[in-house]
C-alpha cells in the first residue's frame, strides 16, 4: 500500500475515453493512491494542445488534495501527451510513471494508414503525429528524463501482423514501445486495447509505482 500523500494521474489513449482506465483507477485507489482519471478529446486537437489542456487541471486537483508526490499511468498516446507536457513544464512533485503500450518511437500502423482521408477524419491531427519518422513528434521528444517503466503486449489481432516487422500488440511494435532512459521494460501476453484491464498488468503497474521496478518470477 502507498502513503496517503501520493496521487496518480491516468491518461487514456487515442480514440478512447476515461472509461477505458476506470478499472485501473479503481485498483490504484484501493492501493491508497488519490487517482485522477483524466478524459480529453483525443481526436480533436494536436497532442501538444491536448497535453496543455488535460494535464494541468489534474495536477491542480491533486495539489488541492495535498498530494506530495504525483505519479502517472498512461495508455498508448497518453504516454506521448505526458512526454510532450514534461518537455516544457517542470513538475516538482513528479514521482514515477508507467506507460502501457506507448508508441514512444511511433507506430508503423500510422505510417501505413495515416495517408488516407478516412484515417485523418477518424483519428484527427493527433493520430497523424504518431508515425515513426524522425520529424514526427515521438522522435522529437527525446529520451526519458524521469523515472518510467514501460509495459507492453505482444498479442496481435488477426490481420494486423503485416504492418509490423516483429512482435507487436496490434497497434505498436514491442521494439517501438521502448524509450531511451527508461528504468524497466516488460512484455506480457496482452493486446493493445484492453491491456489496462488485466489484473496482472494492474499489479505490475502498482509494483513499479511503489518500488520503481516490475516484478519477475526469477
Amino acid at each position: 500500500m502507498t502513503g496517503a500523500g501520493e496521487g496518480v494521474i491516468l491518461l487514456h489513449g487515442l480514440a478512447r475515453t476515461r472509461r477505458s482506465m476506470r478499472s485501473l483507477a479503481a485498483f490504484l485507489g484501493h492501493r491508497g493512491y488519490r487517482a485522477v482519471n483524466v478524459g480529453y478529446p483525443s481526436c480533436q486537437y494536436p497532442i501538444e494542445t491536448l497535453a496543455q489542456s488535460a494535464i494541468p487541471p489534474a495536477i491542480a486537483a491533486l495539489r488541492q488534495q495535498q498530494a506530495e508526490t504525483i505519479h502517472f499511468v498512461t495508455h498508448s498516446m497518453g504516454g506521448i501527451l505526458l512526454r510532450a507536457f514534461l518537455a516544457s513544464e517542470p513538475l516538482p512533485e513528479l514521482g514515477r510513471t508507467v506507460m502501457l503500450c506507448p508508441p514512444n518511437q511511433g507506430s508503423e500502423l500510422v505510417d501505413c494508414l495515416g495517408r488516407f482521408t478516412w484515417f485523418r477524419l477518424m483519428f484527427g491531427s493527433a493520430g497523424g503525429q504518431l508515425g515513426t519518422g524522425p520529424d514526427q513528434l515521438p522522435a522529437r521528444l527525446g529520451p526519458a528524463t524521469f523515472p518510467v517503466g514501460i509495459l507492453t503486449g505482444d498479442r496481435t489481432p488477426i490481420g494486423l501482423p503485416r504492418f509490423f516487422p516483429g512482435p507487436n500488440d496490434g497497434r505498436v511494435s514491442v521494439a517501438r514501445a521502448q524509450l531511451a532512459g527508461m528504468d524497466d521494460f516488460l512484455v506480457l501476453p496482452c493486446g493493445h486495447s484492453l491491456i489496462m484491464r488485466h489484473r496482472k498488468v494492474q499489479e505490475q503497474v502498482a509494483a513499479f509505482l511503489e518500488h520503481g521496478r516490475f516484478v519477475r518470477a526469477d
